[in-house]
């Protein structure tokens, strides 16, 4: 028998002698103390888990819950990346155990990235294109060429990306270069193979449109160009057509131009999967549920980014520590966690005053009512807070794409997976948000219905 110890955790696994095996330490970051004993499969090994962790566990992966995404079969919770970076070789490290944990969830993955999405400042304002794509693509490739307990099953690990719409792309032509460029940051085209054929094999399994065409720079001196939708649309049809893509999908379109999209796309023999928006339990406000209700109407799966309302709803901002009656005096007596945040301070402030109140915009207390009733239903599920979050977008339909940095996040947010809330927890949740008369807007630069591009915020809505 072998015993192995962190600080927060104590693992005895029973194991036949001799045998190769791989054991998975779950990670603490539950609300609840818990002692669980689990299986935990591995080839050629069941090798049994006695787990007792002085801080609380998250929930193992539990059996295949899955949905239809166009063409695909995806887990009910997808990985965004927008947060992702390799700057540092712990950063790199965090990302290569989570990747390692993914490929063997029984689930599969969802990777969702974006040519705009980058830790370098010039790919804030616009001016750098695809850092994070090369970063996922490295991360893909490296997993499919090591052992195989890191080996990404190509049928089971999806990965979407986006295309930005910009004053300079105005042709078909231009969605296609792009969408080639992904193909090749991501090494879904055989990294650096010229064989034809074999890229025509390896298509992106969803090419998104990242917003409506909100960027006129010109717009201010009453020079703004028409819109370029509808050549976006045909650029969507022409990568679909070539096979460069499995399915296409759009990003942050309300119901109006949702439709008309959908009607675009399919007099071009294309169906459209897909619609990204922010929406969570904090954010159905400002056409966010009417647009969710009209993509199940047209069979268009809703995809949710902000599903925690940026760390809102995951309760890390209410900390017990934290004094309600100053502001400043919270950052400052908040956990190492915060401390650690790589939020700016604009957008601390900004989810500071959602999560405490400012007497002003938004009423003393915050979110903390629809805190605690969230508390109560994840007691009752034996859930963490973020787990109860993402699986309300569940149940409402949508995919939600929270973000993971590390495996432990990517373990809790799995966690949400494998049961569902039943419909009295869902009004009652709805019932609290609702009172609190204000809904989830962004924070900082990073908003729900607007985007910092450089020159400065375009905004768009969801009617």
């Amino acid at each position: 028998m072998t015993t192995s110890r962190t600080s927060t955790s104590r693992v005895t696994i029973c194991a036949i002698f001799g045998l190769h095996f791989t054991a998975a330490f779950v990670p603490s970051s539950s609300v609840l103390t818990t002692r669980r004993q689990y299986w935990y499969q591995s080839a050629p090994l069941a090798a049994y888990l006695d787990v007792e962790l002085e801080e609380p566990a998250a929930k193992l992966p539990k059996p295949v819950d899955t949905v239809s995404l166009g063409t695909l079969t995806v887990p009910q919770v997808g990985v965004g990346t927008i947060s992702w970076s390799a700057d540092k070789a712990s950063d790199r490290y965090e990302l290569e155990r989570l990747m390692e944990t993914a490929a063997q969830h029984p689930s599969g993955l969802l990777l969702d990235t974006a040519e705009r999405y980058g830790s370098n400042i010039k790919t804030a304002f616009g001016l750098g294109w695809g850092e994070t794509e090369r970063l996922t693509g490295k991360l893909l490739s490296t997993g499919s060429s090591s052992s195989s307990s890191n080996n990404h099953d190509p049928e089971k690990t999806i990965v979407a990306t986006k295309f930005t719409p910009s004053p300079w792309r105005t042709t078909v032509q231009s969605v296609v270069e792009a969408c080639q460029d992904s193909r090749q940051r991501l090494m879904v085209d055989g990294g650096s193979s010229t064989n034809a054929d074999q890229q025509q094999q390896q298509p992106i399994d969803l090419y998104q449109l990242h917003m409506p065409d909100i960027v006129q720079p010109m717009a201010k001196l009453g020079r703004a160009a028409a819109p370029k939708d509808t050549i976006y649309w045909d650029g969507l049809a022409e990568c679909y057509h070539r096979g460069l893509v499995k399915n296409v999908g759009v990003c942050n379109y309300g119901p109006t131009l949702l439709m008309q999209c959908q009607e675009h796309l399919a007099k071009k023999g294309v169906p459209l999967a897909s619609n990204q928006i922010g929406y969570s339990v904090l954010g159905r406000h400002n056409g966010a549920q009417a647009t969710l209700e009209k993509g199940k109407e047209l069979g268009i799966q809703t995809l949710a980014f902000f599903p925690f309302a940026m760390g809102l709803l995951t309760g890390k901002y209410n900390h017990q520590s934290i004094n309600n009656n100053n502001l400043l005096e919270s950052r400052s007596t908040s956990s190492s966690s915060l401390r650690s945040s790589k939020r700016s301070r604009l957008e601390e402030y900004d989810l500071y005053r959602y999560a405490l109140g400012d007497g002003d915009s938004i009423p003393k207390g915050g979110i903390s009512k629809l805190l605690q009733a969230m508390q109560e239903i994840a007691d009752a599920h034996d859930a963490t807070l973020a787990q109860v979050a993402l699986n309300f977008v569940i149940c409402q339909g949508g995919i939600p794409i929270p973000g993971a940095r590390t495996e432990e996040q990517y373990l809790d947010n799995m966690g949400s997976m494998g049961w569902r809330m039943n419909a009295s927890e869902l009004a009652r949740l709805e019932e609290e948000s609702d009172k609190l008369g204000f809904g989830f807007e962004g924070a900082g630069f990073k908003r729900t219905s607007e985007k910092f591009v450089g020159y400065g915020v375009e905004k768009w809505t969801l009617n």
